[in-house]
């Protein structure tokens, strides 16, 4: 090796982050530019990560207990006063509440919103009761609640700051316990209701990933491509509203679509993408997801059992184009 070749810098890739930790750190720092904010946790606020927002204004932040539907009702009272509202919990306990997300929160089109973190079998060895795996398809049938799923860090960060200022009405967002690689470049920039594309061109097939399943996504698509595989990849961050149209247009290039969640395939984001393409370009749609009760294990052991992890996704994606 020549000594005085010239040498390239590489960046170092950002440190694996759970999107819990994202939330707590954007929140921190909005708060000091929003005074309108006002946050409640379930007793789990060094969990959910929103004891950064309690230390730091802690006249705007409210410890309730172990009691989540008078946490969404008192929060519902507040948002009708002008106040932006984060109720925050295990996704499992906080959305188990759906009547009082259904009348309090969603009917008087309150800005309150649902922050469930520990989603999915990814929280690992605390086993199927603390696992959210049906709290998607249950707030997805609100009309005018948003479901959000962040891939990585940065679309967290994102997805709170629009949350604050721009968004109307309710919204859920669902975060994860473990950690997940930054799957996004710098100049990222979320939007709302759309899907972000992050691979246009799929001659054999669209996989369409949300949440912690998509940086596992992004390495299948590229194992699929060194055996001359042709797959788009969609990370769907906005699972409500979803958008269809792009979805419909880039399946089409195929004729095939897999959906891949830390979910129940029933209901989820697999559910909400048949139903699109249902109305608008049928086609073959193969989801990828829970289609069991949870159960206690490593995330690792888990991804690899249900087929959420870059092995198992490549292996349904060779299935369904045989």
């Amino acid at each position: 090796m020549n000594a005085n070749a010239a040498t390239i810098d590489t960046p170092t890739p950002p440190v694996a982050k759970a999107t819990r930790d994202a939330f707590g750190a954007a929140l921190e720092v909005l708060g000091a530019e929003h005074p309108q904010i006002v946050v409640m946790d379930a007793d789990l606020s060094e969990s959910t990560r929103s004891a950064k927002f309690a230390k730091a204004y802690p006249d705007r932040f409210f410890q309730m207990g172990i009691q989540e539907a008078n946490m969404l009702g008192t929060a519902a009272g507040l948002a009708t006063c002008g106040k932006t509202v984060f109720c925050c919990s295990f996704s499992c306990f906080v959305t188990s509440r759906f009547d009082q997300i259904r009348v309090s929160v969603a009917y008087n089109d309150a800005k309150v919103i649902v922050v469930g973190t520990h989603s999915g079998c990814g929280v690992g060895p605390d086993g199927y009761t603390q696992m959210a795996l049906e709290d998607v398809a249950m707030l997805r049938t609100l009309p005018n609640m948003a479901v959000l799923q962040p891939a990585d860090d940065l679309e967290t960060q994102q997805t709170v700051e629009y949350l604050v200022g721009e968004h109307k009405g309710p919204a859920f967002l669902r975060l994860t316990r473990q950690k997940l690689p930054r799957v996004h470049l710098a100049d990222y920039a979320f939007s709302f209701g759309k899907a972000d594309v992050l691979r246009p061109e799929g001659r054999d097939l669209l996989v369409c990933a949300t949440g912690a399943c998509v940086s596992a996504a992004m390495e299948a698509v590229e194992r699929l491509d060194g055996e001359g595989i042709s797959a788009a990849l969609v990370n769907v961050h906005t699972i409500s509203p979803l958008d269809g149209p792009t979805i419909a247009r880039l399946g089409g290039q195929s004729g095939k679509v897999m959906t891949v969640e830390d979910h129940s395939v029933a209901g989820g984001l697999g559910s909400a993408v048949c139903e699109a393409l249902a109305e608008l370009a049928p086609m073959r749609v193969h989801r990828v997801g829970l289609r069991e009760f949870g159960e206690s294990g490593s995330p690792k052991e888990l991804y690899a059992k249900h087929k959420l992890d870059a092995s198992g996704i490549f292996e349904e994606a060779k299935r369904l184009l045989k």
